[in-house]
């Protein structure tokens, strides 16, 4: 069942924009993506506020493989590295994933950021929030909550990746 359309996507995509330059007083922030989706999501975030703004707001890639708790379980994850070629410490940063579930991938996510510095704030903005936390985190910026079971799974396309937007809950 389809619960984003590409349309519904671009303006979710707009609205977090909006949120993080509110949220920062400004646009004196990084933009990092926790590789894969959440890096689609920094990049169309930039986009956006460069055109809103007409700021130019840098974009890091967190590659968080090495940080997961379930690295022991089996876990598949492939670490690709971290590409962040500015400094953090001191910085706001706002952090962007494709989709909100435990708040382990968040978890790992501020340890894989810690090891690059002492950010000022981090703020998280998430395309979809779908609960069922583990953990104590939420998001500062949705761009659609969704409820589901833990049977169901959420999956966020990108054109970039997918040739197609849009969010798709499956059972």
């Amino acid at each position: 069942m389809q619960i984003l359309s590409a349309e519904e996507v671009r303006r979710a995509v707009t609205r977090l924009a909006m949120q993080a330059v509110e949220l920062c007083k400004g646009c004196d922030f990084v933009l990092i993506g926790i590789r894969t989706r959440g890096v689609i999501l920094a990049r169309r975030m930039q986009a956006e506020i460069a055109r809103l703004e007409g700021a130019n707001v840098p974009v890091g890639i967190l590659d968080i493989a090495l940080y997961r708790d379930d690295l022991l379980d089996g876990c598949d994850a492939v670490f690709k590295g971290s590409e962040v070629d500015f400094d953090i410490e001191g910085r706001n940063v706002v952090l962007c994933d494709d989709v909100l579930y435990t708040g382990r991938t968040v978890r790992a996510a501020l340890a894989a950021l810690a090891a690059l510095g002492r950010a000022r704030s981090v703020r998280l903005m998430v395309l979809v929030d779908r609960g069922h936390r583990e953990l104590p985190f939420r998001a500062d910026g949705v761009g659609k909550n969704v409820p589901t079971s833990r049977a169901e799974r959420v999956e966020v396309h990108f054109t970039e990746t997918d040739g197609t937007d849009g969010v798709e809950l499956y059972k």
